[in-house]
């Protein structure tokens, strides 16, 4: 599971690599053709981690409720951060998978409610979720890129 950890922590690297230096309208530009922006993306990242391994485990997320509510799948850009606010994001993205690794290693998910995902692959259980969060990453990681280059 190391590797799975790692692959994790490169993907957010990755991440904050790509979106250094941006503005905060840059950030949240919509470019025509998409129905989100660089924001919501790295929102998304961090509240979909925290469901698809904590709450689908039976145990406490580890971001505030109104994050989950406005970030969750089946969501849209409904209003912009500030710059502290979106620096706790950040903050969140970058910190998250050393917690997720301890917590793991510590063998605090000891149960697995079974999700089928909007992909039709089905979780059920902490190891299937955590390497479906890596493809899950990496296609919103594709998306930054893209949009990125048009904002």
């Amino acid at each position: 599971m190391k590797t799975q950890f790692d692959i994790l922590r490169k993907n957010r690297e990755l991440v904050l690599k790509r979106i250094d230096g941006l503005s905060l309208e840059q950030l949240h530009k919509i470019p025509a053709g998409f129905k989100n922006n660089i924001a919501w993306n790295v929102a998304h990242l961090v509240v979909t981690q925290q469901l698809l391994h904590y709450k689908l485990s039976g145990l406490q997320c580890l971001v505030p409720d109104d994050l989950i509510e406005k970030y969750r799948k089946g969501t849209a850009p409904s209003e912009e951060f500030t710059q502290e606010e979106f620096d706790e994001v950040k903050e969140l993205l970058e910190g998250l998978p050393d917690t997720l690794e301890e917590d793991y290693n510590e063998g605090i998910f000891k149960e697995y409610t079974e999700y089928p995902t909007s992909t039709g692959f089905v979780l059920t259980s902490m190891d299937n979720a955590i390497a479906f969060n890596n493809l899950h990453e990496g296609i919103h990681l594709g998306t930054i890129m893209a949009l990125t280059k048009l904002v």
